[in-house]
């Protein structure tokens, strides 16, 4: 089995009208889906050594993910305080906490490219590392959830880095199809756009490839991205079929989505 390393940023999103949290982060999501699929999954990320943080790392531990470079530090957890109005999320105050001063040391670069694929995302703080990582293991995928920032300069800054990448948009238009055939002329190997209720498309060189989502019913949408991509990723690992892999992303994204947490708990279900 293909392994996966994520590598970036964790929080707590704190629901101050439920009186609830639950422990996320792109690739803390990402990461444990993954894990949950079956694939060797390892996080690199800080964690603080409040209640929180402590939480966090267990968690990490209990989820089945490689801690080994999980690095603690003195102080507040990354925490956003959150409302639920029905099943619309509404963010509100973020606390950045020790991710503030978080970095990624030559081991944990390292280490990351021993993987067989290694996945960050647009907040995670580690994409200048990506870069490193292909330098040190040219045969490690990039993997990189850009969400919806299509416009940012991050997403030509890491042209020729990234082989897979994730963007979130509205529909099937020209104007989608067009920017992933630009990432693909400079050197991204596949391009994946999720389409909301419309489903998703993947782009290589030499294909489109498109797929509907999985109907189910909505508790929480936190998470769908993620899990989508965890989705993807696992059957992409596995099979390389680019549609099946759509497909996959589709199913996990349909179980998260109708359940409150972004991953489902082991222990709960467990117990």
């Amino acid at each position: 089995m293909k392994s996966v390393a994520v590598i970036g940023d964790n929080c707590v999103d704190y629901y101050s009208n439920l009186g609830c949290y639950y422990l996320t982060g792109n690739i803390v999501d990402t990461g444990i889906n993954l894990a949950h699929l079956g694939v060797p999954t390892s996080i690199i990320t800080t964690v603080a050594d409040d209640e929180y943080g402590k939480d966090m790392f267990q968690c990490f531990k209990d989820q089945g993910l490689d801690t080994s470079h999980v690095r603690i530090a003195h102080g507040n957890t990354a925490i956003t305080y959150m409302q639920l109005n029905e099943k619309e999320r509404i963010h509100g105050d973020y606390v950045e906490g020790v991710l503030e001063d978080m970095v990624f040391h030559t081991e944990d670069v390292k280490f990351a490219a021993t993987h067989d694929l290694s996945h960050s995302a647009f907040w995670g703080k580690a994409d200048g590392v990506l870069p490193d990582i292909k330098s040190i293991n040219p045969d490690t995928l990039i993997s990189f959830d850009f969400a919806d920032r299509l416009k940012s300069q991050l997403v030509k800054n890491l042209d020729g880095v990234v082989d897979i990448g994730f963007f979130s948009y509205q529909e099937k238009d020209e104007k989608i199809i067009q920017f992933l055939k630009e990432r693909i002329q400079n050197g991204m190997k596949l391009g994946v756009a999720t389409l909301g209720e419309r489903g998703s498309i993947a782009l290589s060189r030499d294909q489109i490839y498109e797929a509907g989502i999985v109907k189910a019913e909505v508790v929480n949408t936190v998470g769908a991205g993620d899990s989508f991509i965890a989705g993807f990723l696992a059957e992409f690992l596995n099979s390389g079929d680019i549609k099946q892999s759509l497909k996959k992303g589709a199913e996990v994204a349909a179980h998260i989505i109708s359940i409150f947490e972004p991953w489902e708990d082991k222990r709960k279900v467990q117990g």
